[in-house]
């Protein structure tokens, strides 16, 4: 769970750093030539199988100690005591959820037009690209489109701060020296990625 959870922590990364070339160069064409790279190298769709593993790894381990902890306490305590318990934590379930949810709306625009031959197409020097910046540049000019999207970029940033925390606490990173460092970590990057992805449909939408 931990292990396939860094490895989902790292990905976030790379693909803000790709997504954010849709408002860094104002030719689209550099967004869709690396999204073309990202889906016409032989190493990246290794890549592709591996990432996909660690999305359903941390998916099913996820199920699994959930499950196993409704297992373990069948019935709800009197009086909840939260006093060891964080915020972000109680609320992973809940937020993993909307994840999934968002995930998959985000798959069926970008990841199977592209695979199936749905999505727009634009020629240039007798090459084909799929022309995923022009796509969206025109869903982040519908306001729902773009409110829907901040807000499950910010569960997604709940839902990080005690995934990144719990994923190096797991490993053993959990002591008095350790474990000040990763929790300031933990806002950093979520604070990050939240600002990283939610500044795309910002701009597009007010520009």
């Amino acid at each position: 769970m931990s292990l396939a959870g860094i490895f989902l922590i790292v990905f976030l990364l790379v693909h803000m750093g790709i997504n954010l070339l849709v408002i860094i160069y104002e030719d689209p064409m550099v967004y869709n030539k690396v999204a073309h790279f990202m889906t016409s190298n032989i190493l990246i769709k290794i890549f592709e199988i591996i990432l996909f593993g660690g999305f359903l790894l941390h998916i099913i381990y996820a199920l699994i100690l959930q499950v196993q902890n409704w297992i373990a306490r069948p019935r709800r305590y009197n009086k909840a005591n939260y006093s060891n318990t964080s915020f972000f934590s109680k609320f992973m379930v809940h937020t993993a959820a909307i994840i999934l949810v968002f995930l998959v709306i985000h798959m069926m625009d970008f990841y199977i037009k592209a695979k199936f031959g749905h999505a727009a197409e634009i020629h240039v020097e007798g090459v084909a690209y799929h022309d995923f910046a022009s796509e969206i540049l025109d869903k982040f000019k519908m306001l729902p489109f773009v409110i829907f999207y901040i807000a499950a970029i910010v569960f997604l940033g709940f839902h990080l701060i005690h995934g990144f925390q719990s994923a190096f606490k797991t490993l053993g990173m959990d002591n008095r020296k350790y474990t000040p460092v990763i929790d300031a970590l933990a806002l950093i990057y979520s604070i990050g990625v939240v600002a990283g992805y939610s500044i795309i449909p910002v701009i597009i939408y007010f520009s």
